[in-house]
């Protein structure tokens, strides 16, 4: 594909040829410094008016006026003392794109890197049994961009999508199903899934042999035995997962079932954690915890701020996970460099956990990464919320914007085919949600607005 700017130089030089008689007078194109002035500018003119000894300005029109660009660019304008801007026709934009989109070859003058790394991208994140909210768009999307970048840099990228599959919630909602005498397979949605969930938080709080059936759960869960909770428990998972993909696949995120890495996975790994920490001295015991102290980390009052790594009670916590999911991702996956993309508010976690990963001596030489990202706001300047109090739902917000875009298709083209019309509102109403939180600085927060 030939550069726009050598494109216009050729046809403005031959313009310019054509009114002066001068062969040897560059056009000289370059980009425009002001978008309001167009795309490109052209400034060879003045020089060739000076050597012609005629006004700039007026030999401008004459070449605007000899000038044939209408298959690039919007008619040319005049400005100042004699540069002709010029602005590129979405139509030409359209099909240039296109052509990128269907020549696989075609790498935008980009060469690939010549030294390649395997990089983890640890995205997305949703909670089981829950649906995703407008919090997960951030992590799900930027991600999937970092990803898309690194691959066409030529980097191997692993995507993992960590999710909390473990623990004392799934004793809860397993203790609900059976105390309905329902199984979830027999849940429409992720919607009844999450009333359940709901339900289950409210008496695992107030009613104690709800809690210890719970627990009891837990218990048997993490026995590794085949059992009712367990199946109850997969099936859980495996039902929020499939809900998961329906969004993923409506904004056109590159994630599978097979880039999925559970709090489970790393369960077995977690004492070999505690006990290597321990072995070398990185972790010790304070207040019947198991904690490392990583230095230049303080509470309030100046003494040394904890990471914790095993509970007085002998649990896990999920830092102890993420300790375990570092070493499987740079010994099992080989990975070069980690990323993590969540919101800012995970910042002293993650500086944490690099720091003991580093003094455990387990990620030397590699990079480990927290990609941040600030919130959605409202228009009130606060997170994103429902007028009940509620997180919004993510699938409802995609749902509104391709509503919203089909109004608009209805009202440009009504005689457009039925199914047409519904592909260009997905396309224009998923694409504005996804161009609206790219085109914010990244670490900042952003007001979310439709109209905008």
């Amino acid at each position: 594909m030939k550069a726009v700017i050598d494109i216009l130089e050729e046809k403005i030089t031959t313009a310019m040829t054509d009114v002066s008689g001068e062969a040897d007078s560059p056009a000289i194109v370059r980009p425009a410094t002001d978008p309001k002035f167009g795309d490109y500018q052209a400034n060879g003119v003045m020089a060739l008016a000076k050597k012609l000894k005629t006004n700039p300005r007026k030999l401008a029109e004459q070449v605007a006026a000899k000038l044939d660009v209408s298959d690039i660019c919007e008619p040319p304008e005049i400005a100042g003392p004699g540069f002709i801007n010029l602005r590129l026709k979405t139509d030409y934009l359209a099909s240039q794109l296109l052509e990128i989109n269907a020549d696989t070859s075609n790498r935008l003058a980009i060469n690939k890197t010549q030294k390649p790394k395997t990089v983890v991208v640890d995205f997305s994140s949703p909670n089981i049994a829950k649906q995703m909210h407008v919090g997960h768009l951030r992590s799900t999307i930027i991600g999937d961009s970092i990803c898309r970048l690194l691959e066409f840099a030529g980097h191997k990228v692993i995507r993992q999508n960590h999710i909390g599959d473990w623990g004392t919630q799934f004793g809860m909602l397993v203790a609900e199903f059976d105390r309905r005498g329902i199984s979830p397979e027999t849940l429409q949605g992720i919607e009844d899934m999450e009333e359940v969930y709901q339900a289950a938080s409210v008496l695992y709080a107030e009613d104690e042999n709800f809690a210890k059936d719970s627990a009891a759960n837990v218990v048997q869960l993490q026995s590794y035995t085949v059992s009712d909770v367990r199946s109850k428990w997969e099936s859980i998972v495996a039902k929020s997962l499939t809900y998961c993909q329906e969004i993923y696949d409506l904004l056109g995120v590159i994630l599978t079932a097979k880039d999925v890495r559970g709090e489970s996975f790393y369960n077995d790994m977690l004492p070999d954690v505690v006990k290597d920490l321990k072995r070398g001295g990185t972790a010790v015991e304070s207040d019947g915890a198991i904690c490392v102290f990583p230095p230049g980390f303080k509470n309030k009052d100046g003494t040394d701020l904890p990471f914790i790594i095993q509970k007085s009670d002998g649990a896990y916590l999920y830092a102890t996970t993420d300790l375990a999911a570092i070493r499987y991702r740079i010994n099992q996956l080989h990975a070069d460099k980690i990323l993590y993309v969540t919101d800012a508010r995970q910042k002293l976690h993650f500086e944490m956990l690099f720091s003991v990963a580093q003094m455990a001596k387990w990620a030397e030489g590699i990079d480990l990464s927290h990609v941040m990202f600030g919130s959605v706001l409202g228009e009130d300047g606060k997170p994103l919320k429902t007028r009940t109090g509620e997180n919004v739902k993510l699938k409802e917000l995609l749902a509104e914007a391709v509503q919203r875009a089909r109004a608009v298709v209805e009202q440009k083209n009504p005689d457009l085919p039925a199914d047409k019309k519904e592909e260009i509102a997905n396309a224009v109403g998923i694409g504005a949600i996804k161009y609206a939180d790219y085109s914010n600085n990244r670490t900042s927060d952003y007001v979310f607005s439709f109209d905008k």
